[in-house]
């Protein structure tokens, strides 16, 4: 309903043979350039303000290039960036494309390593210098390192510092890049540590070089620099000699998966990506695990190995309810089942008026949670049937069994997302009267003044087009009664781990815990909470505590979703409104292996998430009793 701007999306491809290999049973050297191309379009909805790719070619002489990038912004940044790869190659004549062997000496983007990468911005830095994968040259094929992630680093001042006590002068203070730097200075120390081994085994000249690119071990380098990290992510690299890399958190906060087979070894951050790519099944594909390492070396040796001891398992859910693609198996009867343990509370807020109650969604990502609510109403109504069955007795006639059995739940698409609205090209009044067209309705798909109107969304997040524009459409089909669910749970907790979420005042969950206690008498929770927050504001991040979260302790949920829906309701309108949400308790029983809740809970998995908080609330009290922040 209110698009989340979700997190970043990575693929690699490392081939496993020689090009001509792939020549000779496809038709083309550029099967891996193909897969990474495949990989990046299914994982588009990860992120469109950007996407890049980098591309390392290992049989090449001294003097000729061996590492090529390309990196566009917008929502058709894949397509440019392939774009600019196939234009490259056209400049090539058809006899010397068809050749593997020239084409892996001579022709740019005919490489063994493959890395794509797909932007959302979580930290507003928008702009080409922005966009992954990042680079770091060197003269020695060894110390070149690109990376690219699915992250976002809570502590980067603590992180910046670390490699500034080294005598390091970074340029810019982005997380993306001072890992690069952090990464590259251990790199750059592991290809001395191999340098001076070989001295001692009596090399010389090229042979030093030959032996460092044989004996640099990426898992040295990953050692000494992750222990400082603070937050979510999956992390990918390569060298300019043909090692490759990824890591994921030790939280198992962002997701990751790879695959092997005697050609290839591709990483993603979705399975079904893998599965539609390359035609395998899903039990054929391996999730990274937390604090794991997957690791290529030059020679295609394939290994894991434990980087950082595994923490708390907190697996982002919002994966699970929005992020992710709801062609994964499990990911798609996690949502069902989200929907289908939503109808105890949906049948209380229509006073049990079944046969009076039209179901429908939000368009699109809440189509699966509505399919798992229609079945869990299904399976209620056959309850009902057989209960009044069974209390019949001989008063059971064909009539009155058909009469019983042929009632059903009624089910309508009643909202239609309309194309994209351009309503970036009017301001104020009017562009919010262009927003509010972004969705339609069905006209005639309900009895006026009589049904009931329930449609379910993934997530009620800022509430702004649920307030602008959704309620206000859907109630010109005059229900008696609107009822919004939400499959997840209030979201009432900013995200730190790499999704682009709302500050704390335009979460409408907060809103309206402000407004209760504001109600209630309770303003001076507020400044409480602010004094405790300023008392932790110079703390190590592991000695602080979220007293955030004393702000909804005074409210049950159904007080909230309650004051919610008075303050969602648009101007003038006089139908009745509820709010439904997922509880807590529903979404971890619907998705058992992804317990990470905070945005729900306030329970973040890593210091640096609490301390990020409590920043996050000191600045929304200063602003607000307009203070000096």
């Amino acid at each position: 309903m209110e698009p989340l701007k979700h997190e970043c999306g990575v693929a690699m491809v490392r081939l496993l043979k020689p090009l001509e290999y792939y020549q000779e049973k496809y038709g083309t050297w550029m099967y891996g350039l193909n897969k990474l191309y495949l990989m990046m379009e299914k994982q588009h909805n990860r992120g469109q303000e950007g996407a890049g790719l980098a591309c390392v070619k290992m049989n090449v002489e001294p003097g000729e290039e061996f590492f090529f990038r390309e990196r566009a912004e917008g929502t058709n940044a894949i397509q440019e960036i392939f774009g600019n790869v196939h234009k490259k190659l056209a400049e090539f004549r058809a006899e010397q494309l068809a050749d593997a062997e020239f084409a892996s000496r001579h022709i740019p983007y005919s490489g063994e390593i493959y890395m794509g990468h797909l932007r959302y911005s979580t930290t507003g830095r928008r702009g080409l210098s922005y966009v992954h994968p990042f680079m770091r040259r060197n003269n020695w094929r060894a110390k070149n390192l690109c990376i690219c992630a699915n992250f976002n680093m809570t502590n980067v001042e603590e992180i910046f510092n670390d490699i500034a006590v080294k005598g390091q002068h970074p340029r810019m203070v982005s997380d993306t890049y001072i890992l690069l730097e952090q990464l590259g200075h251990r790199l750059d120390r592991e290809s001395e540590r191999c340098f001076q081994d070989a001295l001692k085994l009596g090399l010389q000249n090229k042979e030093i070089t030959e032996y460092i690119e044989e004996h640099i071990n990426l898992a040295n380098v990953l050692k000494l620099s992750a222990p400082v990290w603070d937050g979510g992510y999956v992390l990918c690299g390569v060298t300019g000699s043909g090692e490759m890399f990824s890591m994921r958190d030790p939280w198992g906060i962002r997701p990751a998966f790879w695959y092997q087979d005697n050609e290839i070894l591709v990483v993603a951050s979705e399975r079904p990506v893998i599965q539609t790519s390359l035609d395998v099944e899903a039990d054929d594909i391996v999730e990274l695990k937390p604090g794991q390492g997957l690791f290529v070396n030059k020679c295609g040796a394939v290994r894991t190995e434990q980087i950082l001891p595994v923490k708390q398992y907190s697996a982002c859910s919002f994966e699970r309810v929005y992020f992710s693609r709801g062609s994964d198996k499990d990911i798609y009867q996690e949502r069902k089942e989200l929907g289908r343990t939503l109808v105890e509370p949906i049948l209380k807020a229509i006073n049990y008026e079944l046969e009076n109650t039209v179901f429908s969604y939000i368009p699109n990502t809440a189509e699966a949670a509505y399919y798992g609510l229609l079945a869990g109403f299904n399976e209620y109504l056959n309850q009902k049937k057989i209960e009044e069955i069974s209390h019949l007795g001989d008063q059971l006639t064909p009539e009155v069994l058909k009469r019983i059995l042929s009632r059903r739940i009624r089910a309508e698409k009643v909202a239609w997302k309309d194309i994209k609205m351009r309503t970036f090209i009017a301001e104020g009044n009017s562009r919010k009267d262009l927003a509010a067209h972004v969705y339609d309705i069905t006209y005639g798909s309900l009895r006026p003044k009589i049904d009931n109107l329930v449609v379910i969304d993934d997530s009620i997040v800022r509430g702004t087009t649920l307030k602008e524009s959704i309620i206000r459409i859907l109630d010109r089909l005059h229900p008696r009664r609107i009822v919004v669910v939400s499959s997840s749970p209030q979201v009432r907790y900013p995200d730190y781990y790499g999704i682009d979420m709302a500050q704390m005042d335009e979460f409408i969950a907060f809103r309206v815990a402000i407004a209760l206690l504001e109600e209630s008498g309770q303003n001076k929770l507020l400044d409480e909470v602010y004094r405790l927050c300023k008392q932790q504001e110079n703390l190590p991040k592991e000695e602080v505590k979220n007293y955030v979260r004393r702000i909804y302790e005074p409210f049950t949920a159904e007080e909230i979703s309650k004051k919610m829906a008075d303050m969602l309701r648009p101007d003038n309108m006089k139908t009745e409104i509820h709010i439904v949400y997922q509880s807590l308790e529903g979404l971890h029983k619907a998705c058992p292996n992804s317990p990470g809740d905070w945005y729900f809970s306030g329970n973040y998995p890593t210091p640096g998430g609490v301390k990020r908080l409590n920043k996050a609330f000191i600045d929304f009290y200063e602003q607000r009793n307009g203070q000096a922040s």
